[in-house]
C-alpha cells in the first residue's frame, strides 16, 4: 500500500499552532493548489487542502509562514469520521505533513532553523476541537 501527497502552492490562512495536552506542538493551515490546466483552454480551478504539521516543523511553521506564503508540502492523507455536536456524521479529509519546504518569496527569506525535519507525527493525536461543516 502506499499513501503519499505531495502538494505546491500557497497558504490561505496564517497558520494556527497548537498544543496536545502532552505538549507536542501540531500548526495546520490550509494550502491553495492549482489545478492542471485543461485543454479546452477552460480555467481549471484550484483545490484547498488542510494540511497538519507535527513536532519540530510545526513551530517554524507558525512563526514564518503566513497567507500567500508559497509551500511544498509531501505527506500522507488523512481521513477521520466523527460526529458533530449536531449529532450529525462527518468526514475531514487531511494531509498530514511529513515534511514541509518554504519556496522562495520575494518578499522575506527562508529561516535555516525551519529546515524540515522529516518526523513522523503520532497516530491519532488531534488537538483540534470538532470542526463545523
Amino acid at each position: 500500500m502506499l499513501n503519499v501527497v505531495v502538494l505546491i502552492g500557497r497558504l490561505t490562512r496564517k497558520p494556527e499552532l497548537r498544543y496536545t495536552p502532552q505538549g507536542l506542538p501540531v500548526a495546520r493551515f490550509a494550502v491553495a493548489v492549482d489545478r492542471p490546466r485543461r485543454s479546452d483552454g477552460q480555467d481549471p480551478g484550484v483545490d484547498f487542502v488542510e494540511v497538519s504539521v507535527w513536532r519540530g516543523q510545526a513551530e517554524p511553521c507558525a512563526r514564518y509562514l503566513d497567507k500567500g506564503s508559497p509551500v511544498a508540502v509531501e505527506g500522507r492523507l488523512q481521513v477521520r469520521d466523527w460526529e458533530g455536536r449536531d449529532g450529525q456524521k462527518r468526514r475531514s479529509v487531511e494531509v498530514v505533513a511529513l515534511r514541509v519546504e518554504f519556496l522562495p518569496n520575494a518578499r522575506r527569506r527562508v529561516p535555516e532553523e525551519a529546515a524540515p525535519s522529516g518526523e513522523e507525527p503520532p497516530p491519532e493525536e488531534l488537538p483540534f476541537g470538532e470542526e463545523e461543516a
